[in-house]
C-alpha cells in the first residue's frame, strides 16, 4: 500500500447550465496545480445545481451521461481518481437520488454513495430548504478500495449525523469524503466546527470540497472547502470564492492519531 498521495479539493460557484459547469471544470483540470494531484474531489451539485425539476430532468435526459463520460476521460488522462461530489440520477419513480460517484484513474465507476440524510431544514421565516421535493434518501453506505487504504463516501447534510462516520470508520475507513452545498446561513456557523469533529472523532482524514457564492438560482453558498487531518488540524482551505486547494496525506499521520486516541478501538457501538 501506498504512503503518501496528494488530495485536490475544487471550490465551485455551479450553475444551472450543466454545460457552463462544465467549461469551468476544463479550465480547473488544466491548471498546474491539478497536475500531481492524486486523487480529485468535486463539491455537491458540481453538475447541475438547481432546485427545479424541469431543469434537473433535462440535464438526467440529455447531459447525465455526457457530464460522466467528461469526468471518466479526465481521470484517465490526468491518472488520478476523481471524485464527484454528487449528481442527480433518476429513479424509475421520476424522482432522484442526490448521487455522489468515484471514478478511478483509468476512467472506471468504481462506487456510487447516494445521499441518507436529505436537508429538509426551516432556518426562518425566510430561508427553508426541502431537498424531499424532488430527491429521495440513499439507504447504504458506501465505500472504496483506494491505493491507501479506504473511503468512506457522504454528502453535505450527512455531516450532521455521526453515527454515520463512525459506521464508515469502524467498516475501515480512514479517509472522509464530505462534499457540500453549505448555505452560508449554517456554514459561518457550523461548518468548521463539524468538519473538525468527524476527523478527530474517527482518527480519519476529511476531504471537504464545497460549493461558493451566490448561484444562478438565488442560493447563497459558503465555500470555505477544507482539509482536515486525522487530529483536527486544518492543513488546507479555500476562502468564499472559486479555486482549489491541495494538501499532502500521510498514512503515518492516522496511525499516529489513532494509537494516541484510541477511541476507534474502545468505541462501543
Amino acid at each position: 500500500m501506498k504512503t503518501n498521495f496528494i488530495v485536490t479539493c475544487l471550490q465551485t460557484n455551479s450553475s444551472e447550465r450543466p454545460e457552463k459547469n462544465i467549461k469551468m471544470l476544463e479550465e480547473a483540470f488544466s491548471t498546474p496545480q491539478m497536475q500531481d494531484s492524486d486523487l480529485i474531489c468535486l463539491p455537491e451539485c458540481v453538475a447541475i445545481f438547481s432546485d427545479s425539476k424541469k431543469k434537473i430532468n433535462d440535464f438526467n435526459d440529455n447531459w447525465y451521461q455526457v457530464f460522466l463520460n467528461f469526468i471518466s476521460k479526465k481521470a484517465k488522462k490526468m491518472n488520478s481518481f476523481v471524485l464527484i461530489g454528487s449528481l442527480p440520477h433518476k429513479k424509475k419513480n421520476n424522482k432522484f437520488l442526490n448521487r455522489s460517484i468515484l471514478v478511478n484513474n483509468l476512467g472506471e465507476v468504481v462506487t456510487y454513495y447516494d445521499k441518507i440524510n436529505l436537508f429538509d431544514v426551516y432556518l426562518d421565516k425566510n430561508e427553508k430548504y426541502l431537498e424531499s421535493k424532488n430527491y429521495d434518501a440513499g439507504k447504504n453506505l458506501a465505500l472504496a478500495n483506494l491505493p491507501w487504504g479506504k473511503l468512506g463516501l457522504s454528502i453535505c447534510y450527512d455531516l450532521r449525523f455521526p453515527g454515520l462516520y463512525k459506521r464508515l470508520a469502524k467498516k475501515g475507513a480512514i479517509f472522509l469524503t464530505i462534499p457540500a452545498a453549505f448555505t452560508f446561513t449554517t456554514g459561518k456557523s457550523h461548518w468548521h466546527a463539524l468538519i473538525r469533529a468527524r476527523a478527530i472523532e474517527n482518527g480519519c482524514y476529511v476531504f471537504a470540497p464545497a460549493q461558493c457564492g451566490i448561484h444562478e438560482n438565488g442560493r447563497r453558498t459558503y465555500g470555505h472547502s477544507i482539509i482536515v487531518n486525522p487530529w483536527g488540524e486544518i492543513i488546507a482551505q479555500a476562502g468564499e470564492k472559486v479555486s482549489s486547494i491541495n494538501a499532502l496525506i500521510k498514512i503515518r499521520d492516522i496511525e499516529d492519531a489513532r494509537r494516541r486516541i484510541p477511541s476507534m478501538t474502545n468505541y462501543k457501538f
